[in-house]
């Protein structure tokens, strides 16, 4: 399998700085801070990037194990939210909540709810995460 590699740069102090972050084949650059990372500020920061890892690699996860199954999706369309919490340890990932729609033919809600389950359960972002964060799933026909 290939490596796959991103890079980040940050200049100044942890308030008042700033940096760009890429991936490694040139997808994807972007601008973060602490503003866009505390606050509301512009850019993205390293959450939003776990997030948009989780929700591709399980929407690839789902799709796979449907049309394995003889159900092709249209569509898999999943949004992550990563919760960053302060702890006793520090600023934590404590949870990722997946919310997931799939346009589906010839397949009913609570079977597209089994696939969809064992989708979070075996993407390869998912088994990196869950042993340090609750990972939450809705699931949806479209």
């Amino acid at each position: 399998m290939p490596l796959r590699t991103s890079s980040a740069r940050w200049q100044g102090s942890l308030t008042d700085g700033s940096g760009t972050i890429s991936t490694g084949k040139g997808g994807f650059t972007s601008n973060y801070s602490f503003k866009s990372r505390f606050e509301e500020g512009e850019g993205t920061n390293p959450e939003e990037l776990i997030a948009a890892a989780h929700a591709g690699c399980f929407s690839m996860a789902l799709s796979k194990a449907l049309s394995d199954a003889g159900h092709t999706p249209n569509s898999v369309d999943t949004s992550a939210t990563v919760h960053l919490d302060k702890t006793d340890a520090g600023f934590t990932v404590t949870r990722i909540d997946l919310d997931t729609t799939g346009d589906v033919p010839g397949i009913d809600a609570a079977e597209f709810t089994k696939f969809a389950e064992g989708a979070k359960a075996n993407c390869p972002i998912s088994r990196l995460l869950a042993p340090g964060a609750q990972i939450t799933l809705t699931a949806k026909l479209a």
